[in-house]
């Protein structure tokens, strides 16, 4: 009797502690999948079609090789154009340039900046290689054993490890 008892008692218990689950399956994926396309590398010129007229004085104040973008100036140049000597201009709008030099195939490239302002504060922050290597920092001289052809960066701007003036003119000279 004792056992009846204990059974009726704890059957109810049993069947107030059962939660019923309710659970329902989706046929459709939680993450959705949209096709976009990819935008192009505003710094990638190697879909750029870079005309011969830059080479030709006539044509230099059309088309000057030239891009403002942001706080940076980018300059496109050809290797065949070697040696070149490049005046620009860092003011508060403009602290940092990438030259850009297409089609290069020597082993060794050298570059200088040149500034009449003693303190100011400019120097070859990177180079970027034809394989997408990068290597830096350096001083305002440069000589660079280069492996491999094609487009390499010198990019250009203030040392933030070093004080002076960030703003004035200076020349970029590369062979």
């Amino acid at each position: 009797m004792k056992k009846s008892l204990l059974l009726l008692c704890t059957i109810p218990f049993l069947f107030s502690c059962k939660k019923e689950t309710v659970s329902t399956i989706n046929d459709q994926d939680s993450v959705t999948k949209s096709e976009q396309p990819v935008a192009q590398d505003k710094f990638d010129t190697e879909n750029v079609k870079m005309n011969d007229s830059l080479a030709n004085p006539e044509n230099i104040a059309q088309n000057s090789g030239e891009e403002q973008s942001g706080k940076v100036i980018i300059r496109m140049e050809k290797a065949t154009n070697l040696p070149i000597t490049i005046n620009e201009k860092f003011d508060q709008n403009h602290d940092k340039m990438i030259l850009k030099i297409s089609d290069f195939n020597k082993d060794k490239i050298s570059a200088k900046i040149t500034t009449d302002q003693k303190d100011f504060n400019i120097r070859f922050n990177q180079i970027k290689l034809p394989n997408g290597d990068m290597d830096g920092p350096f001083s305002r001289e440069l000589d660079y054993q280069v492996k491999g052809k094609g487009e390499i960066w010198l990019i250009i701007g203030k040392s933030n490890m070093a004080s002076g003036n960030t703003e004035g003119s200076f020349t970029v000279t590369v062979q």
